[in-house]
């Protein structure tokens, strides 16, 4: 994919984000539902329903323990707002690019496990589980904190994120985030892209 493009893409996502971030997915779920984060939703909501729909064929997700309408909204989340764009390198399958007019495959041997490179030194981080089931090496606290602050509790004091659109992100409802975090820690975990790039 051209440069271009892919910045136009990655505007599009922050202009989504952005109206994630003011328009909560859940209705009632606002910024201060902090006590109800995990509580368990409406199967009936479209987006839950639609979460469970589109989580890539080829990905394998394991529930177990897992709070299932929380998987399915942070699928919704993770494969409409363009995470996979930037985590999954390639994002697509040899034959499944949508921009290339064919069949949409979205890379299942890849995904999530990061590999973008923006630059010589931006790579998009692997949000798999880790070892111990956390996506990215985060708590679910920590993944909050650095969507919402746009710095890696494991980073260095004062690194902030760069191209990720956590000013975006982080707008979302504490919900939502958390939502996102359980889906991620569904997936399989991968280890980091071993063919990083562009």
């Amino acid at each position: 994919m051209n440069r271009s493009r892919f910045a136009r893409r990655h505007l599009w996502m922050a202009l989504v984000l952005a109206a994630a971030g003011t328009a909560p997915l859940l209705a009632g779920a606002g910024s201060g539902d902090d006590d109800r984060a995990s509580a368990s939703l409406d199967d009936n909501d479209g987006r839950v329903q639609r979460g469970r729909e589109i989580v890539p064929p080829g990905v394998i997700l394991n529930l177990k323990g897992k709070q299932r309408g929380l998987v399915w909204l942070g699928s919704y989340i993770v494969n409409t707002t363009g995470c996979v764009d930037c985590h999954t390198h390639p994002s697509y399958s040899p034959g499944g690019d949508p921009f290339q007019g064919q069949p949409e495959r979205v890379n299942a041997e890849q995904y999530m496990s990061g590999g973008r490179m923006f630059g010589p030194a931006i790579t998009a981080p692997n949000l798999t589980p880790d070892n111990a089931g956390r996506p990215a090496g985060l708590t679910r606290d920590e993944f909050v904190q650095t969507l919402r602050t746009g710095h890696n509790p494991h980073d260095p004091a004062g690194q902030i994120l760069q191209v990720m659109p956590w000013p975006a992100v982080g707008k979302m409802s504490t919900r939502d985030l958390h939502a996102m975090y359980e889906y991620l820690r569904a997936l399989p975990s991968l280890p980091d892209n071993p063919h990083p790039g562009p």
